[in-house]
């Protein structure tokens, strides 16, 4: 049986690096200069990605390269 995510859903680094194309290094990058959604604390040392803020950065790429 598949996994289906349903909204709201935290992803990880690994999961957030396959589904934008970046690397860590890149990401965070992006991230200190305002081009990328932070990540969320979940503990003391561990953070996740809303899944619907990385989608919203995804569509806003595509978007921008189609005008």
């Amino acid at each position: 049986m598949a996994t289906q995510i349903v909204s709201p859903a935290l992803l990880r680094l690994p999961s957030v690096c396959a589904l934008v194309g970046l690397s860590k290094s890149q990401i965070y990058r992006l991230i200190k200069i305002g081009d990328f959604p932070a990540p969320v604390q979940l503990g003391a040392n561990s953070v996740a990605w809303p899944a619907e803020r990385v989608r919203d950065w995804i569509s806003e790429k595509i978007n921008a390269a189609t005008q």
